[in-house]
């Protein structure tokens, strides 16, 4: 008689406590107990594994089953397979079998619960994607309202300062602005000076009140 452990598939059908109908199997490594050789074979025949093993795995799985809804099969399923291993050893031991170790290897329900998850995961991940799309438009509004805020205070900033020294800093903008103009003709190429005619050759009275002019040239 080989008492080596072996390995064994149980597969069965049953139902959960919310009446979903579950494919489950079950793989145990299973060994007889060598001192009870005599009495299992006097009880049982040489056939002990093919009688007891699916039996009182088919009712362990049943009844525990029975115990959960079909959710908590899935997000429960390390309890589920810990509770059905414990009783499966206590079972099998009045048997005068070991059980080395026993686990859920394969779990699929019916074809309308499968599309009832995959309708709520589409759901859920819907659900997901429009609250992100609220957050991010509550940030974009937030950055508006940011921005606006900082744009008043600088006006307020401007209109005080304005407010205390009268058109200076207006004068002063004017200035950098026509310093900014002059340098960029200056160091263009194209770019011909043309003296006051009230400055002219004579020098005259008037020739320090007049200014030239810097004319752009567009040569093509």
């Amino acid at each position: 008689m080989d008492v080596r452990t072996k390995p064994r598939e149980i597969p069965s059908v049953t139902g959960t406590k919310d009446l979903q109908m579950v494919n489950i199997k079950m793989r145990v490594l299973w060994r007889p107990v060598v001192e009870e050789l005599p009495k299992l074979y006097r009880e049982l025949g040489t056939d002990f594994d093919e009688r007891v093993l699916p039996s009182i795995g088919n009712e362990v799985l049943k009844s525990i089953v029975a115990q959960y809804n079909a959710e908590e099969l899935l997000s429960k399923r390390g309890e589920v397979s810990d509770r059905i291993k414990q009783e499966m050893i206590k079972r099998a031991r009045n048997f005068h079998l070991t059980l080395d170790d026993v686990a859920i290897t394969h779990l699929t329900f019916g074809r309308e619960f499968t599309k009832a998850i995959e309708a709520k995961q589409v759901a859920y991940q819907e659900a997901e994607r429009q609250q992100w799309v609220v957050m991010r438009a509550e940030q974009e509004r937030q950055a508006v309202v940011t921005r606006a805020e900082g744009e008043a205070e600088a006006a307020q900033i401007i209109t005080k300062a304005m407010e205390k020294t009268g058109n200076a800093i207006v004068e002063v903008r004017r200035i950098d602005a026509a310093k900014e103009i002059a340098a960029k003709l200056a160091g263009s190429r194209n770019i011909v000076y043309l003296p006051s005619q009230s400055g002219g050759a004579g020098g005259g009275a008037g020739g320090g009140a007049g200014g030239g002019l810097l004319l752009g040239i567009d040569a093509k």
